[in-house]
């Protein structure tokens, strides 16, 4: 597809490796992606800005590893990060006209732990408007401010959301990786639905300090990567423990293990893993059907014994209650933080401006935000956690009777069981498993493992990749949306 010195899905361990030999620089790997989110980016609005001093830092990247070396495997490596993740200097609008101009002073915590590691920031991804928790009826990838992010492998289909801009621009190859955020298949959905590796960590690996949020007992970021390599490479650096995020106390345990991770190794020999069998009635069933069926076939090949399971979906109206009870501290607390600089400083004053702006900022109105500004949290506090404490625990029954033993993970078709590790705080992670027969849109399966077991259900993950390798570049499967786009 790109006639530009760099490989269309370049590794991160690939790129590393030319800038150690100086086959390209940091500044010329920065100006290769600036390049092709300049020409594809407008196209399917995958990117809403670069960010204003990427070439520095790659400058200053290049002097470093120049001077004493690599500081990490992503040195001067380009990374997108989705906008609603502060980036100092650059505008954080969470897809929100009303937040066009508010820009942070400061990075946050993850984006200080990519950058300390030498990553280069390039640009702000689009997003599903406030991560999606905005308008009931606000369709995957628009924002009143981005537009509507478009999915490579069929435009026609969702992008899917609310990570939707960070997937798509990993699908393009506009950069290696991305950094996406999820509350409820945020991270996971988009990947499947574009034929890539998202990893929805454990709630509290990574801190949140410095993302606008919905609702904090679920909300996490996590990697978002062609391969499960490069996703477990990002969250090696963005994971920690951060004084300003009290979930992540703990963390350092898991992400000391992560940082000594080595994966390509036959994880899957002698691993057990309960397996749902049967999707999903709906489209395209068997079709769909076949697809997972191989899946479990490799799985088998190369070792792994699986013990079917059911694992039954659970209704949303508590999870819902529990966003909208969450989302209006939440969400002032971070607006609070920005300074008396920042343009609005409260959801209210956000529903306010929507209001007076309501033919741009409201196509489909702001019905989340209305609902969250009309709970009384004094009053409907105690049915609040009651409510919390019951979906967190109906979601935990739910995959701990599944992993009954020594079961290590869950194999679920497509995103099914995203949702359940979303509301328990587990990690999930999303991977290609091919693509349809009857219209190539893209097929995903997921895994889930217990908490604080990212290292080895990376390893799980990498194995079923290598022995499966379905993964196939956007322009294979869509050919015609791709014939006018020939980068050279």
């Amino acid at each position: 597809m790109f006639d530009d010195g760099v490989p269309d899905h370049a590794s991160v361990a690939d790129l590393a490796a030319g800038l150690a030999v100086g086959r390209w620089t940091s500044v010329s790997l920065v100006g290769v992606y600036r390049a092709r989110i300049e020409r594809l980016g407008p196209r399917f609005s995958a990117v809403r800005c670069l960010v204003g001093d990427c070439l520095e830092q790659a400058t200053a990247s290049d002097q470093v590893r120049a001077a004493s070396g690599p500081r990490s495997l992503l040195e001067g490596i380009p990374v997108i990060v989705k906008d609603n993740i502060d980036v100092a200097g650059t505008p954080t609008t969470g897809g929100a006209l009303a937040l066009e101009h508010s820009v942070p002073a400061t990075d946050a915590t993850l984006v200080r732990r990519l950058r300390d590691a030498g990553a280069v920031i390039l640009a702000k991804a689009n997003l599903t408007e406030l991560a999606g928790y905005f308008a009931r009826d606000l369709p995957a990838g628009y924002s009143s401010l981005g537009g509507q992010v478009l999915n490579p492998y069929d435009t026609a289909l969702t992008p899917s959301g609310s990570s939707s801009g960070s997937a798509t621009a990993v699908a393009l190859a506009l950069a290696p990786v991305a950094i996406g955020t999820e509350t409820d298949g945020s991270i996971t959905s988009p990947s499947a639905h574009q034929s890539i590796v998202g990893l929805k960590p454990t709630v509290g690996l990574v801190s949140r300090s410095g993302i606008i949020p919905i609702a904090p007992s679920q909300d996490t970021a996590g990697p978002m990567a062609v391969s499960v390599q490069d996703a477990a490479a990002l969250l090696a650096v963005m994971a920690g423990e951060d004084s300003a995020d009290p979930a992540t106390k703990g963390a350092d345990a898991t992400t000391s293990v992560l940082r000594g991770l080595e994966l390509g190794r036959s994880a899957l020999a002698g691993a057990r893993l309960a397996v749902v069998t049967t999707v999903p009635d709906g489209n395209h069933r068997d079709d769909r059907q076949r697809h997972h069926d191989e899946v479990l076939g490799v799985l088998a090949a190369a070792g792994a014994a699986t013990v079917e399971v059911t694992v039954e979906p659970l209704a949303q109206d508590d999870e819902m209650a529990v966003f909208t009870f969450e989302f209006v501290p939440a969400l002032d607390r971070y607006l609070a933080g920005l300074g008396p600089e920042a343009p609005i400083s409260s959801m209210a004053e956000l529903r306010d401006w929507n209001a007076a702006h309501a033919t741009e900022a409201l196509k489909f109105g702001q019905l989340r935000i209305n609902q969250a500004l009309a709970v009384d949290h004094e009053a409907d506090r105690a049915d609040y956690e009651a409510t919390r404490r019951r979906d967190k625990a109906a979601a935990e029954a739910a995959l701990t009777s599944a992993l009954e033993g020594d079961r290590e993970a869950i194999v679920f078709p497509a995103t099914q069981g995203t949702s359940l590790a979303a509301r328990a705080g587990w990690p999930s992670i999303a991977l290609p498993a091919g693509y349809l027969d009857s219209n190539r849109r893209p097929v995903g399966v997921t895994l889930v493992s217990r908490p604080w077991t990212e290292p080895r259900l990376l390893a799980l993950a990498d194995a079923l990749e290598r022995a499966h390798g379905v993964r196939r570049p956007p322009w294979e499967i869509n050919p015609a949306i791709f014939r006018e786009l020939i980068v050279g």
